[in-house]
């Protein structure tokens, strides 16, 4: 069972009235058994204390955004289906003279709207209330485990939007949202040899990546970066750099000045590498939500569902000049 990404519904019944009643505040999807709800206190401290580790372990490329502090957080972002930023023009440069009395450039720049859909990325699932009234009954805790599989698979989707080629971009309202390999005005370097190929060496791996950040320094992004390769490079990086060399090839490659770090991103397609520039102007992750937990009732009253959700988005930037911080080697 796959995970969703929905733009538009219609919510039905208590829980759309319970959503609107609360202005759209999700922990009114969080009832307790104090006030009318299924789950105690404790059971739902037990269902995030296994939900977010799981969802947190597997975000390698939105964690570095996370880390780095590249996020813009939007007030109920449930209650929103687009993000509305401007994007400036560039403005003439700064004037040269002796005594200051030339007149200089009187420029301003110009401001265009662009619109990012803010879609939410969830999993739902159920329990059966005679299983969790058994638990109760015997003293065990709840099982949580198809709750750890919904944060997985969340986390997958929210990796995938970020780095898969597969993924065409995601549009409404709009706008669109695009992933480091099919945003518009990245940098683009041609590998001439698959890393794992048979006789491709150290060597030619660091020319390589040095060609990715002279990329980079074209477009006028001086760093932080960091390299995300496929699963099969990951062993390829630990061989020696050079015959009877006395380091790896991903030491060699972490000596690289500006190059904070060399990660294993599953989702990206074969032969293809990323560098990234770590700054806001290059990519921040809008986060309308963050990962949660709600739970409504079934028809028959027989089993609750549950739905664990999250809206967060990457937002790519290039500049005026559609310069980019991102690179792709393939």
């Amino acid at each position: 069972m796959a995970t969703d990404v929905i733009f538009q519904g219609q919510a039905h019944g208590n829980v759309a009235s319970r959503l609107m009643a609360a202005n759209f505040d999700v922990r009114a999807l969080r009832p307790t058994l104090k006030n009318n709800g299924l789950l105690r206190k404790d059971e739902w401290k037990a269902m995030d204390e296994a939900v977010i580790p799981v969802y947190r372990e597997r975000l390698v490329a939105n964690g570095d955004l996370i880390n780095a502090g590249l996020v813009y957080n939007i007030t109920n972002g449930l209650g929103s289906t687009v993000l509305e930023t401007e994007k400036m023009s560039d403005i003439q440069g700064a004037s040269l003279s002796m005594d200051g009395a030339a007149k200089g450039e009187n420029d301003a720049p110009e401001y265009t709207t662009e619109y990012l859909p803010l879609p939410l990325i969830h999993f739902d699932f159920h329990l059966n209330i005679r299983t969790l009234m058994a638990s109760r009954t015997k003293g065990s805790p709840m099982d949580t485990t198809i709750a750890e599989m919904a944060a997985r698979q969340v986390a997958e989707k929210q990796e995938e939007i970020l780095v898969s080629a597969t993924t065409a971009s995601l549009t409404y309202g709009g706008g669109s949202i695009y992933s480091y390999l099919s945003a518009p005005n990245i940098n683009t370097v041609t590998l001439s040899q698959n890393w794992d190929a048979s006789g491709k060496t150290g060597e030619e791996i660091l020319t390589d990546v040095l060609a990715m950040k002279q990329a980079l320094i074209n477009d006028r992004r001086y760093g932080p970066y960091v390299l995300y390769i496929p699963t099969a490079y990951e062993t390829v990086l630990d061989d020696e750099f050079k015959t009877n060399s006395d380091r790896s090839i991903r030491e060699r490659l972490n000596a690289v000045e500006g190059l904070n770090s060399i990660k294993v991103v599953d989702h990206l397609p074969a032969n293809t590498v990323l560098m990234i520039q770590m700054t806001s102007d290059v990519v921040r992750l809008v986060q309308g939500m963050p990962l949660t937990t709600v739970q409504w009732d079934s028809g028959d009253g027989m089993r609750a569902n549950f739905k664990v959700m999250t809206i967060a988005v990457p937002q790519i930037r290039s500049d005026a000049n559609s310069r980019s911080g991102i690179v792709k080697l393939a």
